[in-house]
This record gives C-alpha cells, structure tokens and sequence, in this order.
C-alpha cells in the first residue's frame, strides 16, 4: 500500500521514488499497479485525453463483467458485444493498429470462409463507422478544451436537423385580442427561413387553446448545417393586435382589425451551433412596443412585457425526430417548415407549397387629404388551394394584412403559405389552381377601392417564377372585377403586359374592361414543390405522353436543366425515363438517350455538390424501383444493384453473358463515355454470389488511374484471381492466338499491379491487404511459367517485358505491408501461421528466374543492380542469404564480357547510398554482404582480387553510411558534419555545405565546394553525372560549374573575411576571362571585387579565432570520436568557457577534466572530456621574409594557414630557487599536429601526431623578451597609423613595463640573476644565448621611446600626471640598460608606403609600418643577426623581421 512515484520503465525495472524510500530501481514484479494518476505538468489539457482513455477501459471491464456473468439475455448480449467491439475498434484506430473487420453480431470474419467483395464491404463500413466516431469526439474535446458544453454537435454526416421550441408564456396585457408569429430570421441576409408559428392570444392574457397553457411547442424543420452554422441566427416573434383601429375606440367602432403592435427578438445562434442545449432552460424575450407612423405610441411600454421559451436541437428529418424524440414531439407539436426545400428530398415526399409575401405598396389618396388606411385581402379561388397565415391552425379561404395608419407606401413583407391540393386523373394529370389579390380602404363605407391577381401557372404549364412581381391594381368596378372570365383574360403584372406588347406589336391600353389604377403593388412568390417545376424542359419530360413527338427533344435538353431542379423531381424523373423505356421498348429509338439521361443524373448525384442525395437514389432503387425485368441494358444495370437473390442455375446461363458483354462494352479501352463506378457495384454483386467453380473471364483495362474509388475495383479484381485456379489460368492463356496479345496483356497486368500495391487500401486494412497480396502472389507464379514457356529463348526474348517483371516482383517483396520485422510478435506469429512469409517465396522465384536467363543476363545489367539491392536489403536472414549470391554473378557477366568493366560496380556503391540513406540496412548486413562476396570471389580464379577489393570497400561505405544515418538526426551539427566528411561523394559535399550555412560557417562552407570544383577542368567537356550538383537540372560544361561554383565560393570567402584565399580564386577567374574567355566585362568586375577585398585586408577588423585541443576518452562517445583528440576553430570573440560549454551541452553525461594531462585508464562506460587552448604556430610565407609587412597583412597568417599548435605548461625541475622562482621554472611545450590545414571543410580536425619538448628557464627567458617586444611594436604600429585609437591600452602596457616591472619587462629578467658570473661558469653552453637575451633587453628600449613619444603626443590632460610619471621612469630604466647592455639604434628605411608621414622626433612612423631595414649592433651580434648563426633556438620570425 505504499505510494510509490515512478519515474522511470526500463528493461521491466522501475525507477521509483517514495516518501519513505530513497530514489532507486525496483523489480515489476514488486509493484502492484492498483491505480495510475498521471500527472502533466504544464499540459493540463491533456488531463482530458488521460480521463477519456480511463473512462474506455473502466467501460470495458464494465462490459466484461456484465458478459461473463452469464445473465443477460440474448438480445442485450448481442448489443453489449456490439457496444465492445466498437469500443476497441475505436482503440485500435487511435492506437495505430490494424482494423478488425466483424460480422453483424461482433465475431471477427475469417477471409477464408467471407467472399473477398464481402470482405472488403466490411472494411468499408468498420472504417466508415470509426472515422464518425473519431469525428464525434475531435468535437467534443474541442469545445470540452475551450469549457464550451455541448450534447450535440453538427455530425458532416446529418444533413438535416429540427429545432424544438415551446413558447411557455408571454406576459403583456394588450386587452384587446393579439397573434404572435414566431420565425426564424438571418439578420445578415435580411430574410426569414420558416415558415410562421401561429399563436393566438385572448383579451385576458391567456392562449386560445386554453389546454395549452404554458405549453405550445413548434418544430422548426429541414433546416440543413449550412442554415444553422451561419453567422448570426434570431428567433423573431411579430406581435399583431386584432380589434379596432385604435385602443380608445369603443366597442361601436369595426372590430377584426389587425394592427401592428410590437416585436421580440432573441439570437439562437449558439443553440443553432450547437454551443448550448438546455431544453429546461427558460429563455425570456424581451418585448419591444412598435409606434405609429404619426410618431405616437399605441400603448404605454410594459417594461416586464416579453415571452418565456425553451429551445433544443434536434438531429434528423420531421420523421427521423419523431420517431427518435416521441417525448418531445407529439400531434399537438406545431411543424413549421422552412421556406424552401430540405437538403434531402427523400422519394415519396410530397410538397406543393406556394409562399407568398405581401412586399409593398403606394395607394393614390384621391380627394382625400390624408393617405388611405389600406388593408390587403389574399383570397384563392380554387377549390382546391388554402391560405395559411401560420403553422399551428387549419388553412382560411382568406387572408387580411396588417393596416397601417393613414401610410401612403405600406411596407407589409407578410408572407403566407397557399397550399394546394392535386388532383391526378388519365386525362388530366396534373392540375393547377389560381389566385388573385384585393384591397380596400378601411374607412367607414369599408368598399374595395382596387383589385390584383396573379397566375401561379404559366401559359407553358410552368409555374409561376420565383421573385418580385410588380402587379397591375385594377379598379374594382361592380360586378365586372368579381368576374374571373373578365379579369383572367387580362394582364396580371406589367412584365406580363411588356410580353403582350412585344408578341401583338400593339400598346397596352389602361381603360378597358377594367381600369388601371395609378396604384402599384409588389409581391414575392417562392415556389416549394415537388410536382410543379418552373423548367419547360424538365415539364416535357415529365408530361412526355402529352407530346410524345417532342420526346426525343426533350430527352437531349435535359442534359442541359440545372441539377437543382433535377434532384427535386427525382423519383419522377427516373420513373418517367423508366417508363419511356419500357413503353417503347419495340423500338431502340430513344435507347441510348434514355441510359444517357441515367448516366447524367448518376453522374450528377455522385458530384460533390449533390453528394447527400445518394441516399435518396439508394431508396429509390430498393423501394421505389417498379420497371419489369427486361432485355434492356439499363434494366439489368439498376436491378442487379440491389438483387440479393442471385441466380438460380436455370437463369445463370442467360443473365451471365448479357452482364459480361455490357461489362466489356463499358470497360472497353475504346468506350465513348464509361461509367466505371456503376460497373463496379454490379460486378461486387455478381461476383459476391458466384460459386468458387466458375470460371469467369479476366478484364484486361487498367483503369485505376480513372477511377474515384479504385479500391472497389481492385475488390473484384481479387475476387476473380481468387476463384481461378491452375486450369483457369491455362485455358485464359490459351484463348490468345498470337505471342503479342501475351505480351500486351502481361505488360498491362504488370503496370496494374505495380499500381494497385500501392496505397489503394488503408494500411490498417491489415486482412484485405495480405488477402491481395496472397492472390498477387499466385498470379504473379502463373506469369512467370508463362514467361519461361513463351519468353526464354533468343528469337521471343522481350527485355521490357522481362524489365516489367522483375520491377514488379522487387515491388512485391517491399511491400510495406509484407514487412514482418515492423510488427509485434504476436502480430508476426499469427501472419506467418495463416499467410507464411510471402517475400522468402517471391525472393526464390526472383532467383530462379535470374538463373533462368543465361546468357541474356548482361543486358541487364547495371540496371538491375538497384532492384536486387532492394531485394537483398529486407530483413530477413534467408532472402539475403539467398539473393546477395546474385551481386557476385553480376561480377562475373560483366568479367565474361567485358573484363574491367565497372558499371556493375558504381552502380551498386550509388545504389547502396541511396538505400541505406532511405533507412534500409544494419550492422547484420554489412557483415553477411562482406562476408558473402569474399567467400565468392576468393573461390574465382580472376575475380579474387579486384573482388576482395570491392567486397571491402562497399563494407568500409556501408559502416559510414551506417554511421551517418545514425547520426543524421543528432541535434549537434558538429557530429552530423564528422560523419559526412568521411563520405567524399559529390552529394554529401553539398549536405556538409548546407550544413555549415546553418551553423553560418561561411568559410568552412566555401571549402568544401571547392572540393568539387577542383575535381573540375577549364574545359568545355560536359559533366559527368556523379559530378553535377544534387539540385542541378542544367547541362553543365565542366568550365561553366567551375565558373559558378568559383563564385559561389568567392562569396562565402568574403561572408568569412578570408579575404585572401577569395583574391587567389578571383586571379585564376581573372586569368581565365583574360586569356581564354575573352570577357572583359566580367574581368572587369573581378579586378574591382579583387581591389575591394585588399582594402578590406588593410582597414576592415577581423579578430582571430581562438584554437581549442579537445579530447574524448570513454565508450561513451560515438565511435568517430571515442578516445581521439582534435583541434577545433572557435568562432569570433569565443572564449574557452563558452566554448567548453557548447561543447558539454552535445553530451550532457560527459565530464570535463581537470587535467591537461593524458588521461589514465578509464573505466568502461565512462565519457571525459579534454579541453584547452592552444597557439597556432605561424608560418610565414616565402614572399615576405626578410621584407617589411605591415601586421594587418601578417595577421592573416598568425591564425590562418596553419596545422601546428603549442601548448605550454610551466614546472619545477631540480630544487626551488626560494629567492628567484623563475631560475628553476622549466616549461612542457607539446607541439601538435593536424590532419589538414586550418581553415578547412570542418571546424575541427583530428591530431595526426603529438610531440613534447621541454625549455630551460634561459630559452623560456629569450621567447618572453621575444614576445614582449612584438606586442610592443605591434601597438605602437596601431596607434601610429589610427589617431582614433584609444590610448588607454598603450598607457596600460607602457606603465607595466617601465614602472610596475611585471609582463616580462627588463627588471624582471634582471631578478632572473642570468647574468650572475655564478651562472656563467655553471652555464658556459649559454653564452650565445645570454647576448641574445642582453641584446632583446636592449632593444626593447627604443621601442619604448617611440611609445612613449605618441602617449605624450595623444595623452589628454587627465593623462598628463601619468605621462611625467612613465617619462620619469623611462628615463632610469633607459641609463640602466645602456649601462649595462649597450645602446641599440634603429636605422630608418625610405617611406615605401601610402601613408602620410608623422615626424615623431626626426622618426617617421611610416618606418614603422615597413618595418626597420637596419639595426646597428655590436659587431659580432650584427653578423650573427644576418648569418642567422646564433646556435640554439632562433628568434621567432616576427621578432627576426622587428630587427632585420
């Protein structure tokens, strides 16, 4: 029971911590894992994934429980399974793991025992099913991670929702009677989506339907996702006033008035979205009183007047919501429709609504002074038509408007439903009804002032079109106005009346059987209905009958009626194409323009647009499908869709051969317009109950690449291989008359199969997968006998074909799905056990038909050196075992011949490259391909050399490539760069290149390119394919990739500042445009780049690179490193500690030593590191030796150009000298040397060789002084020739020289007592090197003259108590050192420089710069100065230059 924190699983040990307990490992075996809480730090969102995965598998062991308990019964048992197994389905997709196909009561299908159509429907519907859950629950997380509550979320799936509203109460006390209208309204759009909720309300406050108090609930249906997922959605409710025209009027006045009195509005938009679902929530609405067009108020404000509802989302259709929500929804729910159709119009649905909205009007007020209170009156007179004011009551003969008072331009926008009755007869079909509009004045005489009306049906047998109608207001004129013989006769809107004038040619005339008016009126009409069309030639086709002549004309335009209006009459429409053909079935007239009219509506449904409305053709086919079996190709195409009862024996003979011969037809390479995806489904049907003894033909079309769902296809495919055995193969290849039909059909069979073993079927579509790949296999044998029989001997040998084969068997072998190696254990087990490893089996056949092809062999070679590679790179012991054998006789094809012929050879290496980079490859086979081909070569009497000798080189590549795809994903570039430089191929130059321009080694960068560029000529031979760059499209002479990667380099030199390394590449560039190109244009721009790069070297700063020694001692380092030492380039301004600790930060586990020592023996899984600074030696180039060079261009060399480094460690030989330390203090100096040359293709190189030799305290002495002056001289050049300078570094080294005596100044060499007669009689070898050290004191003196002379010059008067102080101190140390040393004068050289002389105390400083041509010594020091015959160690070269 103790609480024990785990930390970490490795190897089923425990890292564990507890209170009680310290930190360390305990066994698995010792913890009782009861309950896991996973704490995320910093990740609290995932805390929700953790309670989601907690919560599956406490229901599954829920689950569990309630199965094995044995009391359930057997239908609660079936759905508990079913419950489970989607549950782990649905684990298993999250997890990554294979699909698990079942049958219907949850058991797994076994694929030997399921047709392979079947198996791949299950497939289809687990995948299907899973993919909607997984959806589900990407929402849910969602607004569960943003606190959004949500029950239902709008599923790509439902495409129809409901919204249930119950108006509870509205508290207003008007005292007059009052309707509310409740509607849906986008505010964006400016228009309403339903229909009206009608809800009368009484003078006292209390609904009509008394029954219904505080319960009047609506559904709003058909409302698709694209409605409810706008931007904004309101919930608008109208409140009418019905009584007289104003409050104040007694009950004398006229009563039945309806008048405007308020509105409440309310934004659904999160219900609508689905963001909140609350049906008991009671949303209150706020009341809003309207006003009057005089500006006054019809009642006093009620500030608490509003309405009280609930409203709930709820998914699917009128039918799918009652039948799923019977609590909800009853016969007393009011079912408001939207104005206009649902996403879905399912087959059987009948709907023949007209809306219509009363827009607008302007009423001429006559005689009168005040404008007309005007009420509209709708009526429909047809018997068979009803007005509907709103959902909620029955239908009205009529119906009033709202009045305005005394409005000249009424704005009404009231819409209504007319809702109209069909009545089908043999001679009259389809009958339509008719409506007209009335308004009258309501003044006292209340009489009609004016009339309108409008056809709903066309003159054509179309309806009226959708939109605004301006209508014609007639004046009402006695008994002719109620006359619809008179009025029908008549214009009913003035587009009709610019129609009349255009076909009669004649004006229109206002005065006849009835006035015109000077009124205007506006409408709008929506047409909703699934029997009335506005399309002519969709009418024709459905009234063909009528007009059986036009039939032909009718069926060619329907192409051309827009899929909108299609898929509204779409049961019509297919029942009378389906009639068409059976009623002229004598006749093959309209045959074809019939199936092309099917093809045209499938086609339609299947876009993307009308996607939804394949549920509707599925009911369709299985419901409403009533066309006779028949010989027409249509019929059987549609019948054998849904036809689960296929065949009886006796009909089998006939039905088979009509379905196959349309088949080939459709599937013909050479077929006009093929419709793929319907052949397909009926050829799952044909193929799902045809027994395993049939022989079925082969179609031979590759028609993958046309399909949308190839993977149907490629079902049916694997069904009819499966069902072939030996003697179906024969016999199909015996129906062939000539070896060319073979070959056509083997090539496309080849092609089709390369293409479907690609990514069809999903990859966790783990059982349709390997049941392909198993029928692949037996196939791809029977091609190869066929290949053997027909395709072996010279006269019929067919390369490509032979090409095709072997790329197709190399393909089948890699198959991802055949790779073993990648899967679990069990997984592996269970394959192996039922399918065995299908890549052994096609391996053996790859050999045997290799072996096969004899002589011919050659000729594919070196083209087949990458596919066997492939081959010979799976894991799997015996296939390599058993192909690597095929390297080698690739050896001896090309010895045979062509001795010393090597294709076969690079080939393989680049190959190699490719594949292992690719992740393909270990350890295992670089030791048995080694291991193979020398046992094969060694055995060979010519090939045992040059054998042995590739054998070892693709093992010594193999290990590189190894360790570099190792290291590739390593977070250091530095160990991704050490592995790259050991592949010298062209492509990885460009790696390391890239590389180093990540890291902004720009110098490094530029080296490695010229690495290539010197494998290049100035010629113009093309390039070689090895030496064109990896992202290089262009031909390239070999000059012209020099030229450009000679640039390239050029700008990366001078991205580094190593500005002399680009000017001696810009002089052979120079060279070349010179004397071979002839382009003095670019000559002239390299000449410019070249002076610009001098400047840069004189006056640009550039500070040098610190060099660091670094070793790696332990097995903890990488094998490129472990237990060497190498000298790295640090970057600008690093220092030692930051560069330490860039170093550690690559290997967190690693020790810095302390020591610079060597390191001892260390133990086994240790990793130390080595680290310090190091001085390169310089080297100075022959040209300026002996030669006065300025220091900016010496500088370069100090740091740059070198290979050798010094460190210098300081010890105690013999006994301390307890007065003067430095007598006895000998120096270490080990010397190491590099590899290469510094700058280079790396940062670091590896140390070649390490040598150590020791100083005595006099030599350690002379190199001090050496030193000493050179920064002396140094400095004063720099504050010579820059007056900018500060002076503060001068004065700092001036005043510890000549006052403080510390940085190796003269009185501190005195102290040394070198010059004691003691150490000259101990010492007499010394002597040469004791006036060495006299004269490099002496010398030191003018130098200080000059410094001083230029602190005096530039010292401020801050400085001045400073400068008396370092000129009083000169003066003694300079007596003592004449005294006693000499005096040394410096003999001037003529200016031979640019720069202006300063005259500092008859001395140019100019002088200085060029450095000093003379130094007047004694005798015998001056000639031992120019001989250079001091024995024993030499000044150093810039000390020697400071002199000479």
């Amino acid at each position: 029971a103790t609480v024990v924190r785990l930390l970490q699983f490795e190897n089923h040990w425990y890292s564990r911590h507890t209170r009680l307990l310290s930190t360390g490992p305990v066994s698995i075996d010792e913890v009782c894992l009861m309950h896991c809480v996973f704490l995320f730090i910093g990740q609290a969102y995932k805390t929700t994934l953790f309670r989601n995965v907690q919560q599956m598998a406490y229901s599954l062991i829920e689950y569990r429980s309630q199965i094995v308990s044995g009391t359930l019964p057997k239908d609660d048992l079936v759905e508990l399974k079913k419950k489970v197994t989607a549950k782990i389905d649905y684990g298993n997709r999250i997890l990554g793991l294979d699909l698990v196909v079942r049958d219907e009561a949850g058991n797994m299908l076994d694929p030997d025992q399921t047709s392979t159509v079947n198996l791949f429907r299950a497939h289809e519907t687990a995948s299907r099913s899973v993919d909607d859950r997984i959806q589900e629950e990407k929402v849910e997380l969602l607004c569960r991670y943003y606190s959004t509550p949500r029950t239902l979320s709008l599923s790509p799936t439902v495409h129809t929702y409901s919204l249930l509203m119950n108006l509870k109460n509205f508290v207003c006390n008007i005292g007059e009677d009052a309707e509310l209208l409740m509607s849906l309204y986008d505010p964006d759009q400016s228009e309403f989506i339903s229909e009206n909720f009608l809800v009368r309300w009484d003078s006292m406050g209390m609904p009509k339907e008394i029954e219904k108090l505080n319960n009047l609930p609506a559904l709003f249906t058909d409302l698709s996702s694209s409605v409810l997922m706008r931007p904004r959605l309101f919930l608008v409710c109208q409140i009418i006033r019905v009584g007289s025209m104003e409050l104040k009027e007694g009950k004398k006045s006229t009563g039945g008035l309806r008048r405007p009195f308020g509105v409440a509005v309310m934004d659904v938009t999160d219900v609508a979205h689905g963001k909140t679902d609350d049906e008991d929530k009671q949303h209150f609405i706020p009341f809003h009183v309207a006003f009057a067009a005089s500006g006054s108020s019809d009642l006093f404000a009620c500030l608490l007047a509003g309405l009280f509802v609930t409203l709930k989302l709820l998914p699917g259709d009128l039918a799918q919501v009652r039948k799923d929500y019977p609590h909800f929804v009853d016969r007393s729910t009011a079912i408001v429709r939207k104005m206009g159709f649902p996403e879905i119009i399912l087959p059987g649905i009948v709907r023949n609504d007209f809306y219509i909205t009363l827009v607008q009007g302007e009423f001429d007020r006559g005689k009168k002074k005040t404008p007309k209170n005007v009420e509209v009156i709708l009526s429909v007179h047809d018997d068979n038509g009803t007005v509907f004011p709103g959902a909620g009551y029955d239908g009205i003969s009529e119906y009033k408007s709202v009045i305005y008072y005394q409005v000249k331009q009424p704005c009404w926008n009231e819409t209504v439903k007319v809702c109209l009755h069909l009545i089908c007869s043999q001679c009259c079909p389809i009958r339509f009804s008719r409506g007209f509009l009335r308004a009258r004045s309501r003044d006292k005489s209340e009489k009609p002032f004016g009339m309108a009306f409008v056809n709903l049906m066309r003159a054509d047998g179309t309806t009226l079109k959708d939109g605004r109608h301006e209508l014609i207001v007639y004046k009402v004129d006695g008994k002719k106005s109620e006359d619809a013989k008179v009025y029908l006769g008549l214009p009913a809107t003035w587009s009709d009346v610019e129609e009349r004038e255009r076909q009669t040619g004649k004006q229109f005339h206002h005065t006849g059987a009835i006035p015109v008016t000077k009124d205007s009126f506006q409408i709008t009409t929506l047409t909703c209905s699934t029997k009335l069309t506005q399309n002519v030639d969709l009418l024709g086709l459905l009234n063909w009958r009528s007009n059986p002549e036009d039939l032909e004309q009718n069926l060619q335009r329907l192409m051309e009626v827009e899929g909108a209006e299609i898929v509204k009459f779409l049961q019509d429409t297919l029942d009378a194409l389906f009639n068409i053909m059976m009623e002229t079935s004598e006749k093959d007239t309209y045959d074809t323009l019939v199936f092309n009219a099917l093809v045209f509506i499938i086609t339609l449904i299947g876009d993307i647009k009308f996607q939804h409305f394949n549920p509707v053709l599925e009911t369709y086919i299985s419901k409403h499908f009533s066309a006779t079996l028949g010989p027409k190709m249509c019929v059987v195409f549609f019948l054998l869709l849904r036809i689960n009862v296929l065949f009886p024996a006796d009909c089998r003979d006939v039905l088979l051969p009509l379905v196959t011969d349309q088949l080939s037809g459709q599937l013909d390479d050479y077929s006009c317009k093929p419709d793929y995806e319907a052949c397909v489904q009926l050829l799952s049907t044909v193929l799902d109950h045809l027994d395993r003894k049939d022989v079925v033909r082969v179609w031979k079309n590759s028609v993958t690449g046309k399909l949308k769902h190839p993977g149907h296809y490629l079902a049916c495919m694997t069904a009819i291989l499966k069902q072939m055995d030996d003697m179906h193969y024969a016999h199909y290849f015996n129906t062939f008359k000539t070896r060319l039909d073979i070959i056509d059909f083997l090539m496309e069979t080849f092609h089709m199969f390369m293409d479907l073993m690609g990514n069809v079927f999903p990859a966790d579509w783990m059982v349709m997968n390997l049941v392909q790949m198993q029928v692949f296999l037996r196939a791809i044998i029977q091609y190869s006998d066929v290949l053997n029989k027909f395709f072996l001997e010279p006269a019929h040998f067919n390369k490509p074909l032979w090409d095709n084969y072997f790329l197709l068997t190399v393909a089948f072998i890699t198959h991802k799905t055949l790779q073993l190696e990648t899967f679990s254990q069990e997984k592996r087990t269970k394959i192996l056990n039922k399918y065995a490893d299908m890549r052994k089996i096609m391996g053996f056949k790859i050999k045997e038909m290799w072996n096969n092809l004899g002589q011919n062999k050659i000729i594919f070679i070196p083209a087949m050196v990458g596919p066997i590679l492939e081959v010979t790179l799976v894991p799997e012991p015996e296939l390599r075992k058993d192909t690597i054998p095929i390297f080698f006789d690739m050896m001896q094809c090309e010895h045979n011949f062509s001795p010393g012929r090597t294709f076969e050879k690079n080939e393989l290496i680049t190959k190699l490259d490719q594949e292992v980079e690719g992740g393909r490859g270990d350890e295992q086979y670089k030791v048995l391909l080694e291991k193979t081909l020398l046992e094969y070569c060694r055995r060979h009497r010519y090939l045992s050399q040059s054998g042995e000798e590739l054998a070892l080189l693709l093992s010594s590549l193999l290990e590189n490539l190894l360790a570099y795809r190792t290291i590739t994903h390593d977070e250091s570039p530095e160990h991704r760069m050490s592995c790259t430089v050991n592949l010298l191929l062209t492509r990885y130059l460009y790696k390391l290149r890239d590389l180093h321009l990540d890291c902004e080694n720009y110098t490094e960068a530029a080296f490695t390119l010229l690495l290539h560029a010197e494998l290049l000529e100035w010629s113009d031979k093309p390039c070689a394919p090895h030496l064109i760059p990896r992202d290089g499209q262009h031909q390239w002479t070999q000059q012209e990739l020099k030229e450009r990667l000679f640039q390239e380099i050029i700008c990366y030199l001078d991205k580094g500042k190593m500005w002399e390394k680009a000017i001696e590449l810009g002089k052979q560039l120079a060279k070349m445009h010179e004397s071979h190109m002839f382009d003095f244009v670019e000559l002239s721009r390299l000449l410019k780049q070249q002076a610009q790069f001098y400047e840069n070297i004189m006056h640009s700063m550039r500070p040098q690179p610190e060099y660091f020694a670094v070793g790696y001692y332990g097995l903890g380092f990488p094998s490129f490193l472990r237990n060497k030492m190498f000298i790295y380039r640090g970057k600008e301004y690093e220092w030692l500690e930051e560069f330490s600790g860039r170093l550690l930060s690559q290997f967190p586990s690693a020790v810095r030593m302390t020591s610079t020592a060597p390191p001892g023996t260390t133990s086994l899984n240790c990793a130390d590191i080595q680290c310090f600074t190091v001085k390169p030696s310089l080297s100075v180039p022959h040209q300026f030796k002996d030669k006065g060079v300025p220091e900016q261009i010496l500088n370069y060399y100090r740091a740059n150009e070198v290979d050798q480094f010094q460190y210098s460690r300081a010890f105690q030989k013999g006994e301390k000298d307890k007065e003067n330390e430095f007598a006895t203090m000998w120096i270490e100096r080990t010397t190491y040397i590099t590899a290469y040359r510094f700058p280079g293709i790396l940062k670091w190189f590896e140390v070649k060789s390490v040598s150590v030799e020791e100083l005595s305290p006099l030599e350690n002495a002379i190199e001090t002084m050496e030193s000493t002056n050179e920064k002396v001289s140094n400095l004063v050049q720099k504050q010579a020739c820059d007056p900018s300078l500060s002076i503060n570094p001068l004065s700092m080294m001036l005043n510890g020289i000549v006052d403080a005596a510390v940085m190796g100044g003269w009185p501190t060499m005195r102290r040394l007592a070198f010059f004691n007669d003691t150490f000259i009689q101990q010492h007499p070898e010394d002597h040469e090197r004791l006036e060495v050290l006299k004269q490099l004191i002496a010398l030191q003196m003018p130098l200080l003259a000059d410094g001083i002379h230029i602190h005096g010059e530039k010292a401020t008067e801050q400085l001045k108590p400073l400068h008396n102080r370092l000129v009083t101190c000169f003066h003694e140390l300079r007596e003592k050192v004449e005294r006693q040393y000499g005096v040394v004068t410096l003999v001037r050289c003529q200016m031979q420089t640019q720069f202006n002389p300063k005259e500092v105390g008859g001395v140019t400083f100019t002088d200085v710069i060029t450095g000093w041509k003379k130094v007047t010594l004694k005798p015998n020091l001056t000639k031992l100065y120019f001989e250079n015959k001091i024995t024993g160690p030499p000044p150093t070269s810039t000390a020697f230059n400071l002199v000479c």
